[in-house]
């Protein structure tokens, strides 16, 4: 998942560079790029697929073209251009049964429509579970200052959260970082907290408002096959069954319960809040299909020429949904948008960095996984080419904006590290203000690859296109979002269109070339910010931080 703060209106305007100093961009170039990378031919770019070797290939032999190196897995003492991620691939046989009895009568869910349970994640080929109780633990947080779970015994049960941090709710801006999201409201923490004290199930409620994203999102990607790492590389605890439940669910369940959800869920947000057990018995029963797979991170690299032994990261992930042969019509979600434009750019950005020496070297990472919890980024994070403590820092690339150039530049996690300085800087050669996300409450920064480079401690960027269009202003901006949003994000109608104004990428891609140039040539390493979430690991020799 990532910031769908991205304008996609269609607007009718020429596929031509915006005016920059420095190398320039060919806008119709990255056009046909993005047009390839997301044709049927790919067949939505799923990992362990056909569709996943035609990617492979197309993106190996573009870094070639650039001048790059092989940066992957080592074989026979020898970089290949792949490096091999090993996954475990779980799919529901049939439909799941899946049901809530209060007061002995059954309360029946439809997969898909009332809640999405996913695949079972530990290999596990049998899930059944035979009326559990069921407990409302808020917003299933355990931080300093904050313990939803003190005193509580969740194990094998079902515990049912919200969706994002204490204090969400009512906007308390006291609590937590107020109304920006932290890692304690990701999905992926909550799963792991309650799988850490035995729970059997979670379930959380769906919000869009909370979730950043509206339901179609959940059901289109948790209902399908799912991956997931092996225990070897992954040895934490995993739910028996996990998922999400709508919001309208969730309230008839408590109130069938003789609970109150609105209620409840304000109480939530105060401190002191007690969990709630439910008068209510959740029984679930599927077959999982398991069987192991792999995918593969492509890895291209820029030798340093002075420091090579010091690394530069671009990301962008490769991988979309695939194809899904039960639909209707349009079966194939190409992912134009998501995110074939950020891995053509990465390769642009490829080409025009070779074009004179870098001191450091600059590290070129597709990703596969994305769409399936970051798992490639999160393989390759474990396993660098490069000491982490060497790594400069990951400048992350997913969706382009392609509805013009604009006035501003939006830095997604603002204030956590020097990366902003970097950021402000770039923008400043091209007259253009950084401003900082204006739905920190949708934690975009926790949704996307630079992540797990940020959690190792390496400074991250992930910066969008601004709302301020040139050609009108924030509210042409924003509408272009919303059609995004809503008309095309993770659907099969993220197609490639050719009334797509491609300027305002080349504009972003200027300006990510000239914060890779300029890390690349420093003797110097950015910082994390004072209070920031992350840590530097202890850098082999003392550095200074950057302006």
């Amino acid at each position: 998942m990532k910031r769908l703060l991205v304008a996609c209106v269609l607007l009718a305007l020429p596929l031509a560079a915006v005016a920059h100093d420095g190398p320039h961009f060919d806008a119709k170039r990255l056009a046909e790029e993005v047009k390839a990378l997301s044709s049927d031919a790919f067949e939505g770019r799923g990992p362990a697929t056909a569709g996943e070797t035609k990617t492979i290939d197309y993106v190996v032999a573009k870094l070639k073209e650039a001048g790059a190196s092989p940066g992957g897995d080592l074989k026979d003492g020898k970089r290949l251009w792949t490096q091999a991620v090993p996954l475990l691939r779980s799919s529901i046989k049939g439909t799941p049964s899946l049901s809530i009895a209060i007061d002995g009568k059954p309360m029946a869910l439809t997969q898909g429509e009332q809640i999405s349970v996913r695949a079972a994640m530990d290999g596990s080929k049998q899930v059944k579970l035979d009326k559990v109780p069921l407990v409302f633990v808020g917003y299933g947080v355990n931080a300093p200052d904050w313990n939803d779970y003190a005193d509580l015994d969740v194990a094998g049960k079902t515990v049912i959260v919200l969706v994002n941090d204490p204090g969400w709710g009512n906007q308390d801006p006291n609590l937590f970082k107020g109304p920006a999201l932290t890692y304690y409201g990701r999905w992926t923490y909550k799963f792991e907290e309650a799988a850490r004290r035995g729970a059997a199930a979670l379930f959380i409620v769906h919000e869009t408002g909370g979730a950043g994203y509206p339901w179609s999102v959940v059901e289109n990607g948790w209902t399908g096959p799912q991956f997931s790492l092996p225990s070897s590389e992954d040895p934490a605890p995993r739910l028996d069954a996990a998922g999400w439940l709508s919001e309208d669910a969730a309230t008839r369940l408590f109130a069938s319960a003789g609970a109150d959800f609105a209620s409840l869920k304000k109480s939530a947000d105060i401190p002191g809040f007690k969990p709630v057990a439910l008068d209510a018995k959740l029984s679930v029963s599927f077959r999982s299909g398991i069987e192991s797979a792999s995918s593969e991170n492509v890895v291209g690299m820029l030798p340093g020429s002075e420091r090579p032994d010091e690394a530069v990261f671009y990301t962008a992930h490769w991988d979309h949904l695939g194809k899904d042969e039960s639909l209707t019509g349009d079966q194939i979600y190409n992912g134009a948008i998501d995110n074939a434009t950020g891995v053509a750019a990465m390769m642009e950005i490829a080409e025009a960095l070779k074009q004179q020496p870098n001191r450091r070297s600059v590290v070129f990472a597709a990703v596969t996984l994305e769409e399936s919890g970051l798992l490639g980024s999160r393989y390759l994070v474990g396993h660098l080419p490069f000491a982490a403590d060497k790594v400069v820092a990951d400048i992350n690339i997913d969706i382009l904006a392609l509805s013009g150039p604009s006035r501003s530049v939006t830095s997604i996690g603002y204030g956590q590290s020097d990366m902003d300085d970097y950021l402000m800087a770039a923008a400043k050669e091209q007259s253009r203000t950084v401003v900082p996300d204006d739905k920190p409450e949708k934690g975009f920064f926790f949704r996307s690859d630079h992540i797990n480079f940020a959690r190792a401690g390496i400074p991250a960027l992930y910066a969008s296109s601004g709302m301020d269009l040139v050609d009108g202003g924030e509210a042409a901006g924003r509408k272009a979002a919303d059609d995004y949003t809503s008309n095309r994000y993770h659907k099969p109608s993220d197609n490639y269109d050719p009334n797509w104004d491609f300027r305002g990428a080349v504009q972003d891609m200027d300006l990510l070339l000239a914060i890779g140039r300029r890390l690349a040539n420093e003797s110097t390493f950015p910082q994390w910010k004072a209070g920031a979430d992350f840590a530097r690991p202890a850098p082999a020799q003392s550095q200074t931080s950057a302006p």
